[in-house]
């Protein structure tokens, strides 16, 4: 099967890349981590501008109606730009929120289009499990409405996000609700993160009141939408781990080609060429598993979510890997704030447990197997 990019898919990746080049540059990408999560009103309004915070959104509420092929294509080209800031958060909030699919916070998703408003998923919590079943933070009916106190952890894009998805549990029913972020009793505490591009939040919750209206999905309904937003994020995270380890990878090279050493570039030693071309393997299959991934997801195969898992669980190794080489390739200046590699290392370490590590994607496609195996599975 050809997992080829074709022509359009070509061109939109590199009108991504071309535009991040112009106004997202390291220079920038360090200024903006100093910003209140990482993002400022003109990136925002600038990549909803040209679309790309409302890809896979249908057209009735102004998106672009894109697959998860399409939205690797741009989350590649945005890894390899280290693009800071909620774009990501926002991606699985809105996607979990159209997945449910009753047309009812149409107008939030409107505003998300228009680069008015962005999103926050709110699952971890004391866990820190990625499985919806570990969802705990109790909602309790209080005057037609919920009443939410608690707390959620880890929450990325929190500092910057308009509005907060939260998932509850409401008479041991998995409810989605959603809850402005500057909602009397609700505060967002900015935690320590290794990826300073990409800053995450503790969300306290003091008996936090949200109407009936606000509720997204509850039961079986919330379940579904959340493993369907799920599923479009880890696609996108996947393809940006990919375009982080290629710029990792081109950068490496260069430095390789340029640095000499004992009278010749670093690059003309063998043990030097095979660290490049060990990286060069590990970019290129993790290319393969996490379009292969995507395509799957796009087409509703039913090995998706084996495969989802499987690209996970490589990616986030294999960006480790790339990582620790690129590193070591480059020497003293490869772990310091002076060269960008540092921000890559970073991303590359937080995303590598962004929405499950590879110890729990193992399991997940160990579970999935066992199931389609006991009688009666189809």
């Amino acid at each position: 099967m050809d997992f080829e990019l074709s022509k359009a898919e070509k061109l939109l990746q590199s009108s991504v890349t071309a535009w991040l080049a112009r106004h997202c540059p390291p220079a920038r990408v360090r200024a903006l981590i100093e910003a209140p999560g990482a993002c400022d009103a003109a990136l925002w309004e600038g990549l909803a501008e040209q679309g790309w915070t409302s890809l896979t959104l249908g057209e009735k509420v102004g998106g672009m109606g894109l697959g998860a092929v399409q939205l690797a294509a741009v989350a590649e080209a945005m890894g390899a730009a280290c693009l800071p800031g909620p774009w990501l958060a926002t991606v699985w909030g809105t996607t979990v929120v159209a997945a449910a699919g009753d047309g009812r916070h149409a107008e939030l998703l409107g505003a998300v289009v228009e680069g008015r408003a962005s999103l926050a998923v709110g699952l971890l919590e004391a866990s820190a499990s990625w499985d919806a079943d570990a969802v705990g933070l109790p909602a309790v009916s209080e005057n037609g409405g919920l009443s939410l106190s608690g707390s959620k952890l880890f929450v990325d894009g929190a500092v910057a996000a308009s509005t907060l998805l939260l998932a509850v549990r409401h008479g041991g029913e998995l409810v989605l609700v959603l809850v402005p972020r500057d909602a009397p009793g609700v505060t967002v505490v900015a935690t320590p993160a290794i990826d300073l591009t990409r800053p995450i939040a503790r969300v306290d919750l003091a008996a936090a009141r949200v109407d009936e209206a606000a509720v997204v999905a509850r039961g079986e309904a919330a379940r579904t939408a959340l493993a369907a937003g799920t599923r479009q994020a880890t696609v996108a995270v996947c393809a940006e781990l990919v375009g982080g380890m290629a710029w990792a990878l081109q950068a490496s090279v260069e430095y390789a080609k340029s640095r000499q050493q004992f009278g010749r570039p670093i690059g003309a030693f063998q043990a030097v060429q095979h660290m490049c071309a060990e990286m060069l393997l590990r970019v290129e299959s993790a290319r393969s598993i996490a379009y292969a991934a995507a395509w799957a997801v796009s087409a509703g195969d039913p090995e998706a979510e084996r495969l989802l898992a499987a690209a996970k669980c490589y990616c986030s190794e294999a960006a480790r890997e790339v990582g620790n080489l690129a590193v070591q390739l480059h020497g003293g200046i490869g772990f310091t704030w002076e060269h960008d590699l540092n921000l890559f290392y970073r991303r590359f370490k937080g995303s590598e447990i962004a929405f499950g590590d590879a110890a729990f994607h193992r399991e997940r496609v160990a579970r999935l197997i066992i199931d389609s195996r006991r009688p009666g599975a189809h």
